[in-house]
């Protein structure tokens, strides 16, 4: 089984980013942890973890919250 991610931008939109395979949830949890702030200033509003073709959770925000 292989965990990677799906950028989004605005409007949901796919938007292209690196294609890094990971081999645990943890593994794509902590490179998430490390790497959102990059790409977020490349465009990516938003990500969804997929485990192979399955959507383990989607939506998650990578924009700041307001104060």
């Amino acid at each position: 089984m292989a965990w990677s991610w799906r950028y989004e931008g605005p409007q949901g939109q796919p938007v292209a980013g690196p294609a890094e395979t990971f081999s645990s949830q943890s593994d794509a949890e902590s490179w998430m942890g490390q790497s959102w702030r990059d790409l977020a200033t490349n465009g990516v509003t938003s990500v969804t973890l997929m485990e192979d073709d399955r959507v383990e959770y989607r939506g998650m925000s990578l924009l700041p919250k307001p104060e």
